[in-house]
């Protein structure tokens, strides 16, 4: 075994990953500066230490002998390593960080770190247009290459798990002075159905920290949750949650105008994602509840047929 170089994880890591994963993780968490030593040393990397970010994974530095430097992931569930990983080396070429090294057994990879430093480099005035674009560019390439890889099909991830969550949820909760909201909101919930016509890979985690800059301004999508579905669900993703509660107008006419997706089709997504989170926030007393219902609000029916 390689001689250890990383020490414990950080407080911070641990309790999101407990908090993730549950007390079953505990192992797990032992074993990983291992698993990041067993990968530096066989990569001939110099470890530099801990970036205490992400919720399913443990994040450090390392640098190639020619000083390049590097993000070194370890992951705990080896599916949404594979998962991961086989998306962005399916997306090379495209506007992602490249996959440098990748171990199946150990369930690490060396990433490119997108603008020299993790969080990437200054983001440029017009983020919102370049962010547009480059997603309609993922989804682009994505449709072309899907065949060749094998993803879970957002229909399941809809049908056994978002859904059954939000019924159980506006059922079991008293939301207090948001119950009309949520009932209206859950009332107005279509069947949604995706267009077999569109179905791409997703990367369906469009937080702002998944989408560095690089050193030329051009946006890199990292850490992504890839499925095959509708990119309807990215665009509302990245609509509601990008910077919740800030600009989710402009994202929203953005969204339709480069994806040529109708507001009156992507608004219902965006709807069932924001219902989703704001009964997750309220369940677990997140300060977030309110801004998320102030999406709410801003998505109700009236105010985005009055856009379309």
């Amino acid at each position: 075994m390689a001689k250890r170089t990383f020490g414990e994880i950080p407080a911070g890591c641990r309790q999101r990953l407990l908090a993730h994963y549950g007390p079953a993780v505990e192992g797990w968490l032992g074993e990983a500066p291992d698993l990041l030593d067993q990968a530096a040393e066989r990569w001939k990397l110099s470890t530099a230490g801990y970036h205490d970010a992400g919720h399913a994974s443990v994040i450090a530095t390392a640098t190639t002998l020619d000083g390049r430097p590097l993000v070194l992931k370890a992951w705990v569930d080896l599916d949404r390593y594979r998962r991961e990983v086989d998306a962005l080396r399916l997306w090379a070429g495209g506007p992602t960080a490249s996959v440098v090294e990748a171990a199946d057994d150990l369930a690490v990879a060396a990433l490119e770190v997108v603008g020299g430093r993790p969080g990437g480099a200054e983001r440029p005035h017009r983020e919102l247009q370049m962010v547009a674009a480059a997603l309609q560019g993922l989804h682009t390439l994505g449709r072309r290459r899907a065949r060749s890889m094998s993803f879970p099909a957002l229909a399941d991830y809809l049908d056994h798990e978002v859904l059954p969550r939000i019924d159980r949820r506006a059922q079991a909760m008293a939301a207090g002075p948001w119950r009309p909201l949520v009932e209206a909101t859950y009332a107005a919930l279509p069947l949604l159905e995706e267009d077999t016509r569109r179905v791409t890979v997703l990367h369906a985690d469009l937080y702002r920290e998944n989408v560095p800059f690089d050193w030329l301004g051009h946006p890199r999508f990292i850490d992504p949750l890839p499925m095959l579905g509708d990119p309807a669900f990215d665009w509302a993703f990245w609509t509601v949650y990008y910077d919740l509660g800030s600009e989710t107008d402009r994202r929203l006419a953005a969204a339709t105008r480069v994806s040529r997706i109708p507001v009156p089709v992507l608004a219902p997504w965006c709807r069932l994602l924001a219902l989703d989170g704001f009964l997750f926030y309220l369940e677990s007393g997140d300060p977030r509840a309110s801004r998320m219902a102030d999406v709410l609000s801003t998505l109700s029916p009236s105010t985005t047929r009055s856009r379309s």
